[in-house]
């Protein structure tokens, strides 16, 4: 993990001269998240479900831009995602777009202030869709306004050198499993055909209506990266000293529970009665969380 906080920048920026993504429209295969930048994420995602629900209506689908580079190792094929900002922006059911004025200057505002702070690149987007749990699937995938959103950054980014990613997550899946569902993707070019019946994740299915239901009407027009966490090793030390006074799973059992714990509720329930469900996981708090925010950036 502490090699993620080491960066070659001088083999970055050949990465970022070259360009090779623009010839290859599946050129990136994973992703590397920070325990900042997933914490953060889902943070901010669950506070949405929460405002919403205290307005009366629906969970807010919320949005934010996220923080990174291609890994100076070329043979990874991997983005690197080091921090997550979150930007004023709400809405319902896929409609979540940054077309505001006053949103699209804070996001200049932003852009300006970590190109001159930070030695990462604003490098891809991310935004939740907190809708009701399904036994068999998360949530994570693109609407058409997400499809569209994705290619405009990426027509407008890939060719500077700046790769751009998206990540969706699922807030209540993630409350009811206490595991988190998120999902790291990019659109392909509306030059390349993808081989048939081939489903962002590279599986092939035949059933249509199957396919629409898992991964939305765009299914054919992007692909899903591998997605894992890194932690540094202090990190990881001080976590371990957490987990075993208690201190950490005691904070998360008693932060922001009260306002959506029958909702929650339910869909636990819902989903532990699936077919072939599986007991509910503990917190995988050695894989990523909030502490490397002390050096990442807080939010």
């Amino acid at each position: 993990g502490d090699s993620f906080y080491a960066v070659d920048e001088t083999a970055v920026d050949a990465q970022r001269q070259a360009k090779p993504w623009t010839q290859d429209a599946t050129y990136f295969k994973r992703v590397a998240v920070s325990p900042a930048a997933s914490t953060k994420m889902l943070a901010h995602a669950q506070r949405g479900c929460e405002a919403g629900v205290k307005a009366g209506g629906k969970p807010l689908e919320v949005m934010g831009l996220l923080l990174g580079y291609p890994d100076a190792d070329a043979s990874k094929r991997r983005l690197v995602v080091t921090d997550a900002l979150p930007l004023p922006v709400t809405g319902f059911e896929t409609s979540v777009v940054a077309d505001d004025d006053n949103v699209v200057n804070y996001m200049i505002a932003l852009s300006d202030l970590v190109e001159k702070t930070r030695k990462e690149r604003l490098m891809g987007w991310y935004h939740s869709h907190p809708f009701d749990v399904d036994e068999d699937h998360d949530n994570c995938f693109f609407s058409s306004t997400d499809l569209s959103t994705q290619l405009s950054w990426q027509n407008a980014e890939d060719p500077q050198g700046n790769p751009f990613l998206a990540i969706v997550l699922d807030p209540l899946r993630s409350a009811a499993k206490n595991s988190a569902a998120l999902a790291a993707f990019r659109a392909y070019p509306p030059a390349y055909t993808p081989p048939a019946n081939q489903c962002p994740d590279g599986e092939i299915c035949a059933d249509d209506a199957r396919r629409v239901e898992v991964w939305g009407s765009c299914w054919h027009r992007y692909y899903q990266l591998d997605l894992e966490y890194f932690m540094s090793g202090q990190a990881r030390a001080i976590v371990d000293v957490l987990n075993r006074s208690h201190l950490w799973a005691k904070t998360l059992s008693e932060s922001h529970r009260e306002d959506t714990t029958d909702r929650v509720a339910k869909i636990a329930d819902k989903l532990a009665r699936a077919p072939g469900a599986q007991p509910p996981r503990a917190p995988r708090l050695g894989g990523y969380g909030g502490l490397d925010a002390l050096g990442a950036g807080a939010g």
